[in-house]
């Protein structure tokens, strides 16, 4: 944008600049040429003032001499011609030439001969310049000077030349304001668009300076803070909302859970010791949904503040972690990194909590039998961890719903889970400035790619 408006002022100054100065060289080109063309008419006038005696007593005098004296001092060529075209007189340094013959006509029939055309850089003929010579009325004859415009077409380049250099200044001088006045203008624009992508980004504190470029963009630099404002106030009331909710719900829950519990012993009958059963499942999938809500509010909640880990020892820790349960479920579960470490910048916990939502999706839908792998490498400038299984895996339209909140497959519904590991997973990885991208495994199966970058 500010290029678009740096052209735009640039071709009005240029549009300016033509406008003033092509008018103002062509006036100096004609006056320089005009005051030539006087002085030479003057002198032409001369010479036919001295040449009417001259023609009239038939002889030429010292007329000649007057003539070479001329022309050795100015180095103009000048001659005298009856009007029988016959030369009366000729300095030395005259040419004839179709311009002065053209000039002899016209003061035979009694007119001077100035030209019409005014002296450019590019112009190298002579300045012609012709008077008759009368006698009470009588054309007599004619006086023909042929001057070089040399020292003409210099003056005219200088003035051109200066007036080229004028330009050029007024140019870099509009380059430089251009940029100035585009700099102020865009200031406000170029801080809001790099405000919004760090909003966006998730530093929510950023806000744009609102005391910057016109009085318009200021307003809308405050405009766009006060939005900035309600708007992080109303994600905070809301995180803060799920967490206080999923929190003081908890107490109850474990109250009722007990409770229920406790009915156990008093039922006597095998139809209701399964509704007891039912119930108690009931109340503990109820409680996963808050713990998982309470997670992705904390996560939501996080400031971006970034730590270094070591993914491999995290990986091999959830690894650890998580295989007595895959045992129990006939599940194998194995580690594949790289020797050493490889380190990671995430906000707090995102491998462990990400690993343990993937691991624990994997483990539940590979079924006995299965086998799950988690990988970790090196990935360009960050690290890549990685959970394949041999489950059923998704379809591509699942794929593409899979991290929204709440969602959970069509034949996935019987499956313990609340539909919030994978939002957790996202949001986390979101967080650290990572990625998260699953695809279907070959020949079956799922693979959950996680990227993070690396320590700068």
């Amino acid at each position: 944008m500010r290029r678009r408006l740096v052209v735009s002022y640039l071709l009005l100054m240029a549009l300016v600049l033509v406008a003033l100065e092509t008018p103002l060289a062509v006036t100096l080109a004609n006056r320089e040429t005009d005051r030539v063309r006087a002085d030479r008419l003057a002198d032409a006038t001369r010479f036919a003032s001295l040449a009417g005696p001259a023609l009239r007593g038939g002889g030429t005098g010292g007329l000649e001499n007057e003539l070479d004296s001329y022309d050795g001092l100015y180095g103009i060529g000048a001659t005298v011609v009856d009007r029988e075209l016959r030369t009366v007189a000729l300095s030395a340094g005259y040419h004839p030439s179709p311009a002065t013959e053209a000039a002899v006509r016209v003061a035979l029939s009694g007119q001077q001969y100035t030209g019409s055309e005014a002296v450019r850089p590019w112009v190298d003929g002579p300045m012609v310049v012709a008077v008759p010579i009368n006698d009470g009325g009588e054309v007599l004859g004619a006086v023909v000077t042929a001057s070089p415009v040399d020292a003409v077409r210099r003056t005219v380049t200088a003035w051109w030349l200066l007036l080229t250099v004028i330009g050029l200044l007024a140019v870099l001088a509009c380059v430089l304001t251009a940029f100035g006045l585009a700099g102020w203008v865009l200031r406000p624009v170029t801080e809001l668009d790099a405000v919004t992508h760090e909003i966006a980004e998730g530093d929510r504190t950023a806000r744009v300076q609102h005391r910057l470029g016109p009085p318009e963009l200021r307003r809308l630099a405050a405009g766009f803070n006060h939005m900035a404002d309600v708007v992080s106030d109303v994600m905070d009331r809301q995180r803060a909302f799920v967490a206080h909710a999923s929190h003081q719900l908890r107490n109850p829950l474990t109250a009722l859970r007990l409770r229920v519990e406790e009915l156990g012993p008093s039922l006597v009958d095998a139809e209701g010791r399964a509704e007891h059963r039912l119930a108690l499942e009931e109340t503990d999938r109820l409680a996963q949904v808050l713990d998982a809500l309470l997670t992705l509010a904390r996560a939501e909640r996080e400031e971006n503040r970034l730590v270094t880990v070591d993914a491999v020892a995290t990986a091999a820790s959830r690894v650890t972690a998580w295989e007595p349960l895959a045992r129990r479920r006939s599940v194998t579960l194995r580690l594949s990194a790289v020797p050493g470490p490889a380190y990671a910048r995430t906000v707090p916990t995102a491998i462990d909590q990400a690993l343990d939502a993937l691991v624990d999706n994997a483990v539940k839908f590979s079924g006995a039998g299965g086998t799950v792998t988690v990988t970790v490498e090196p990935s360009g400038d960050g690290v890549a961890l990685a959970v394949r299984d041999d489950g059923p895996g998704m379809t591509e339209s699942q794929l593409d719903q899979a991290t929204e909140r709440f969602w959970r497959a069509p034949d996935a519904q019987n499956v313990d889970g609340a539909g919030l590991g994978l939002t957790i997973v996202a949001v986390l990885v979101d967080a650290s400035g990572g990625r998260l991208s699953m695809r279907q495994a070959r020949p079956r199966g799922l693979v959950a790619e996680l990227w993070f970058p690396t320590p700068s």
